[in-house]
């Protein structure tokens, strides 16, 4: 058996102190439940907080000080089946080799989907 997924996403804003990203809500995204599989509001929190931490720096393979995810909270609050989702991560602690993002995934009418908390930890 061969199953495919895509996850399309957009940085619709990106400052020194919040990212914002939106995921719209398609097929490939959606679990046998027909809402939006957990593991993709996760990537979408974390990759909308792994930019933030880079700020200008354009992510490469291989590169150093890449923010390496070492710890993660997320509570799911909600779902849906259609739209778009918004991903909003804002620093908590910003430091030299460990850094703190709160990350909020909303969906319709600004509800909330997910609230994640990430530890990165700039890779040598």
């Amino acid at each position: 058996m061969q199953i495919k997924g895509a996850i399309e996403f957009e940085i619709t804003e990106c400052t020194a102190d919040r990212v914002v990203a939106e995921m719209p809500i398609r097929a490939e995204v959606l679990n046998p439940y027909g809402v939006v599989n957990g593991g993709a509001i996760l990537w979408l929190a974390d990759v909308t907080a792994s930019i933030l931490i880079m700020g200008k720096t354009v992510p490469r393979e291989g590169m150093k000080g890449f923010p390496l995810a070492i710890n993660l909270n997320a509570n799911f609050l909600g779902n849906q089946h259609k739209g778009t989702f918004r991903s909003v991560a804002t620093i908590v602690k910003r430091g030299k080799t460990l850094s703190v993002v709160r990350t909020t995934v909303t969906g319709a009418e600004g509800k909330l989907i997910a609230e994640v908390t990430t530890s990165h930890l700039l890779s040598k």
